[in-house]
């Protein structure tokens, strides 16, 4: 057995093939072969989109685990740490669990070089087959129709929604990025699609494969009050299915309206009270996730937003408008180069008091030079910092009480808040 540490696992995956994305699965299904990986678990969800895969997982996880079921997710990228991508029963797997998976896949692969997201989902499926579960819930790392995720025929497909990114991977077309998620379907296994308005080529898709296919808007939908939401949808048989009275989440409930329709599908208990539990208790770090600091004795709320494109600014814009403050809202912000600057932004000018901009803590990183000259040729208020800490210290210094610090734009940003909100106070 080949000894490192988890530390020294990632560095070496880091390094080991000459390209950090390599679409394909010819690679990685020959290391499965190899391993003799089977069926992860007798259920296996499969979860793809532009925007709204973690929580989607997160309530599919949520409403199995109520019902008794014993599930495993598998999700990235992580935030703080390696072990936040692979999820057993409600727990990370630990350091010692992942060496040994990566240690499996390393022998297996003999001369095949694997990326680091294909040797981590191999590994991933290794320590899932190993625990004994009766579901798992798969989020896709990029696209779908190639992506190592898509080695596993899922049970149930789920598009959460089709939107312009990664464009050198997935093309520069709504239809293009719709026939790259449209290929984790599976023939005559249900499928279920979030976007209102889902392009022609996931339709063609699904009549292709005998797909059923279940579409907000016609087959299940959501409408939400000031106090509560309701969901209607179909089970198996196409009955129609009604839950009222449902608790407002800081969560899109988009995402749970489509988790319910998946659990629709399955051969468990429907039971309202069970279900409204699950949706109340799940949580996603760095999801419209909303934090209370204490600033030298001043109470500041502090939401923290992994966004980064523009179908999520639109979103995020969309919350906050919904939950005016009654001081200032001040944004710490941080994009990827390679991101929609103008598209992310644009949304959320109206809804931003003034702005603390900062370079992210990666090479891809955009300049805050870049960022700041950006908005202020918007008429925005903006001011530099060298990185996200002292933008967070800024902005915490300059916040009165009922003021809202948002901070968004990137998983790097969320990252570098989480380990700003653990230094001691």
């Amino acid at each position: 057995m080949i000894e490192r540490s988890l530390g020294e696992w990632l560095a070496y995956l880091e390094q080991l093939h000459p390209s950090a994305i390599d679409m394909g699965l010819d690679r990685s299904r020959e290391v499965a072969r190899r391993l003799g990986l089977g069926k992860p678990a007798p259920l296996v969800i499969t979860v793809t989109g532009t925007n709204g895969k973690g929580s989607t997982c997160a309530f599919l996880a949520s409403l199995l685990a109520e019902q008794g079921q014993r599930v495993g997710v598998y999700s990235s990228p992580h935030l703080l740490r390696y072990n936040e991508r692979v999820v057993l029963q409600g727990r990370e797997a630990s350091d010692a669990e992942l060496c040994q998976a990566f240690a499996a896949v390393e022998v297996a692969r003999g001369e095949i070089s694997l990326t680091y997201f294909e040797m981590g989902t191999l590994a991933a499926f290794w320590l899932f087959e190993r625990a004994g579960l009766d579901a798992v819930v798969l989020e896709v790392g990029l696209g779908g129709r190639l992506d190592a995720v898509n080695l596993v025929d899922a049970d149930l497909a789920l598009i959460t929604s089709i939107g312009l990114d990664h464009a050198d991977w997935l093309g520069d077309t709504r239809e293009s990025v719709a026939f790259e998620k449209a290929g984790i379907m599976r023939a005559s296994k249900p499928a279920l699609c979030a976007d209102l308005d889902p392009p022609q080529p996931l339709l063609n898709q699904a009549l292709n494969l005998d797909t059923p296919l279940y579409l907000r808007g016609r087959d299940y939908d959501l409408s939400v009050d000031e106090q509560d939401w309701s969901w209607y949808g179909l089970d198996t048989q196409g009955r129609v299915l009604r839950l009222e009275q449902l608790p407002l989440l800081d969560l899109p409930m988009e995402n749970a309206a489509l988790a319910l329709q998946a659990y629709a599908l399955l051969p468990l208990p429907w039971s309202a009270e069970a279900i409204r539990r699950a949706l109340r208790a799940t949580r996603v770090t760095g999801r419209l996730d909303r934090r209370q600091v204490d600033w030298h004795g001043k109470a500041l709320t502090l939401l923290l937003d992994v966004g980064h494109n523009p179908h999520a600014a639109d979103y995020l814009a969309q919350r906050l408008q919904s939950r005016p403050v009654s001081g200032k809202r001040r944004a710490v912000f941080g994009l990827l180069a390679d991101k929609d600057l103008p598209g992310v932004v644009a949304p959320l000018l109206g809804e931003v008091d003034e702005w603390a901009v900062a370079p992210l803590a990666t090479p891809r990183s955009c300049p805050a030079q870049a960022l700041a000259e950006h908005l202020q040729g918007l008429g925005a208020v903006v001011t530099l910092h060298p990185d996200v800490h002292a933008a967070l210290d800024a902005q915490c210094e300059r916040a009165a009480e009922g003021d809202e610090i948002l901070l968004f734009g990137s998983f790097f940003c969320v990252a570098e808040a989480l380990d700003w909100l653990a230094r001691p106070a």
